[in-house]
This record gives C-alpha cells, sequence and structure tokens, in this order.
C-alpha cells in the first residue's frame, strides 16, 4: 500500500482551503474590513443616514399616492415639524429670512432660520435629501448597469463588436459630462428642463466611465481556465457573462459606483444651481443654493446650510468607497 508523503500530508492539512477563501470575499468579511477603519465606518454611517432619511421623506412626499388619497403628503413635515417644505406660507404668518436660532432674532420654532418666501429652512434641507440622494443614487445606476452591458459585451466578444462598443463610448466619454447632461436635457425636454431628464441624462454620461473599467476587468477573466471550462462544456455565452465574467469583475465597479454617487449628486446639484434639474418649489439642496445667491451677504445662511449638506453626503460616500476599495483589493492583506 503506498504512503502518502508526510510533508505533502502536513501541507494538505494545514490549508483550510474554501472556508477562509470565501470569507474574503464574502459581504461579512467586507464589512468587518470596512468596520476596521475609522474613516470608512464613518462613511458607512453617514452614507446610512443619508439614505435612511432620504427614504423617509420619499415616503413622506408621496404618501397620498400610497394611500390612495387616504393621508395628505408631508403629514409628518407639517404635523411634527409644523412646516411645510414647498409651500409659502400665508402672507400674514410669512416671517422672512429670519436666522438661525443662534443669532440675533433667530427662534428655536425655525432652528436653521427661513429662506426669502418664509418657508422653514430646516424642513426644506431635510426633504431636499429626497431629490439629491435618490437621485444620485438612480442616475449612478443607470450608468452602472449600462456600462456593465456595454463593457461585458465589449471585452467578451472582442472584434468588431468592441470597436464599434468603444469607439462610441470613447465619442462620449470626450463630451464634458455636465456639458452632455445640459443639451440632453434641453434637447429631450423640449425646453422645459425637470429633474426626470437629468437623471436619465446624467446616467447615460456615466455609462463610459463603467464600460472602460468593466472591459478592463473582463478581457481578463474572459481568458481564466473556468471560462474556457465553460465554453467547453457548452455554457451559453449569455449565462458565461451573466454568471461567471461579470460577478468575477465586478468588485472594483462597485468601489467605483459608491464613489460616483457623490460626483452624481455634485452634478445635479450644478444643474439645479443652474436651472436645469430640480425647479421650484421642490426642495433641493442645488435649487437652495440657486436661491441663496442673491442674499449671500446679508443672510449668509441661506448658502451655508445646502453647500454642508452636500458637502457632507459627498464626503460620506467617499470616505465609505475608499473603505470598500481597501477591503475588496487581494494586494492588501490583513
Amino acid at each position: 500500500m503506498a504512503h502518502a508523503d508526510p510533508d505533502t500530508q502536513a501541507d494538505v492539512e494545514q490549508e483550510p482551503v474554501d472556508d477562509e477563501f470565501e470569507a474574503k470575499v464574502g459581504l461579512s468579511y467586507t464589512l468587518a474590513k470596512v468596520k476596521q477603519d475609522t474613516t470608512a465606518r464613518l462613511g458607512m454611517y453617514i452614507v446610512g443616514a443619508v439614505i435612511f432619511l432620504a427614504a423617509f421623506v420619499t415616503i413622506d412626499s408621496n404618501i397620498s399616492t400610497l394611500t390612495f388619497g387616504r393621508i395628505d403628503n408631508f403629514v409628518f413635515a407639517e404635523n411634527v415639524l409644523g412646516n411645510h417644505p414647498e409651500r409659502h406660507p400665508p402672507a400674514a404668518e410669512a416671517e422672512t429670512t429670519l436666522p438661525p436660532f443662534f443669532a440675533d432674532g433667530g427662534v428655536l420654532s425655525h432652528p436653521l432660520g427661513t429662506d426669502i418666501y418664509g418657508r422653514d429652512y430646516f424642513t426644506r434641507l431635510i426633504y431636499g435629501s429626497q431629490v439629491s440622494v435618490t437621485v444620485g443614487i438612480v442616475a449612478t445606476g443607470i450608468g452602472l448597469i449600462g456600462g456593465t452591458i456595454v463593457g461585458a459585451v465589449s471585452g467578451y466578444y472582442g472584434g468588431w463588436i468592441d470597436d464599434v462598443f468603444m469607439r462610441t463610448v470613447e465619442i462620449l466619454y470626450s463630451i464634458p459630462a455636465l456639458v452632455l447632461v445640459i443639451v440632453f436635457t434641453v434637447f429631450v425636454s423640449g425646453g422645459r428642463p425637470d429633474i426626470q431628464y437629468a437623471v436619465i441624462g446624467v446616467g447615460i454620461a456615466f455609462i463610459p466611465v463603467f464600460a472602460r473599467l468593466i472591459r478592463s476587468r473582463v478581457l481578463s477573466v474572459r481568458e481564466m481556465d473556468y471560462i474556457e471550462a465553460a465554453r467547453a462544456s457548452g455554457v451559453r455565452d449569455r449565462n458565461i457573462i451573466l454568471r461567471h465574467v461579470i460577478p468575477n469583475s465586478f468588485a472594483p465597479v462597485l468601489v467605483l459606483a459608491t464613489l460616483q454617487i457623490g460626483v452624481t449628486i455634485l452634478i445635479v446639484a450644478g444643474l439645479s444651481f443652474l436651472g436645469y434639474g430640480a425647479q421650484p418649489p421642490t426642495a433641493d439642496w442645488g435649487q437652495m443654493l440657486s436661491s441663496a445667491r442673491g442674499f449671500m451677504l446679508p443672510s449668509p445662511w441661506l448658502s451655508i446650510w445646502p453647500g454642508l449638506a452636500i458637502l457632507v453626503t459627498i464626503m460620506g460616500f467617499n470616505l465609505l468607497g475608499d473603505g470598500l476599495q481597501d477591503a475588496l483589493d487581494p494586494r492588501i492583506k490583513d
């Protein structure tokens, strides 16, 4: 009877292979790595809080539709906060441009002051997260899905398909994102820009960013042995791309998507500031900045609060993205 080489046997016994490998690419391991990083953990808390807030006020803003008209929209804003984020107060009750509560003339009922129409700025700031965050996530999702499809198909098949797809992507990539979105929004909307057109435009503008990254990953993944084995066993190309190529190329794309949400929020705020995004009286951080630009000296808080909201939100996504990059990068050892 043949005996196993003791050195070989010892090596085999010392390899807890599968469990350890799965832990290092799983969700629990990624979250644990993010939590170990103080700045990434801070980013995760900021992003979680902002997303929760945006989801909550989105429900409150559309609660009439969700309850089939039994409850009016903004029930939380009016009954709990005591203010409507969009409607002007009656002329007799309007308190135009009150300062924050800690400044001379401020009152606790309006902790961050009021805007030029007498609307509570704290309420509008909270409800502005609905547009900024939701649009940021949705627009990034459009770019992520479109770019993943284009990049995966282009990188997997190569040849003339790769040439056609990537030349188109490069044409889009050569146009500044803000210019592309403004032209698209004006053209599609017929001169009546709205936030829905801006979302689609930003999503299209970001397709090249994701397509280029996913293609570079697919070019290396498609040469792996398990891809060749899947082809040899007769698995269809569509299933290979969906089940093997994309999942094994997705880690850096997830990191980019997290970082890109912050960029999207900034672009959408810029569009609203220029008048091509959310339109009055919708509460939106960019639109609030636009309304406040004529009052920066007499009422500087009108610009400070939405600016800080944009800054903190983008910082949260950037910190979280950096943490995910460290957690998903195989070159970084424990």
